[in-house]
């Protein structure tokens, strides 16, 4: 079954990044239309998927898993910023 989860990080108002989202089955796909409706890069990944299901709604992720979410925001910005090189140690946690 298909699982999905959204995270959030406004690093003017928060420490670490959020969860605003998650499902499986339907409403992982909804999550996922709505980020391709709104043009937000997605990134597959299973492990972290499951990792990231056990927050809860609107809490910021652990600092166990910043490491692990670290390599999301690398693939955000090479996404979104293909010109520019991003270092670990660049993205603010």
């Amino acid at each position: 079954m298909k699982k999905a989860v959204a995270l959030r990080y406004d690093t003017q108002k928060e420490n670490a990044p959020r969860v605003v989202a998650m499902g499986k089955g339907e409403t992982a796909e909804n999550i996922i239309k709505l980020a391709q409706l709104h043009n937000l890069p997605i990134k597959k990944d299973e492990d972290l998927v499951e990792l990231l299901s056990k927050v809860e709604i609107d809490h910021e992720i652990p600092e166990k898993l910043y490491t692990a979410v670290v390599e999301v925001f690398k693939f955000l910005y090479t996404v979104t910023r293909p010109d520019t090189q991003i270092q670990s140690e660049d993205i603010p946690h």
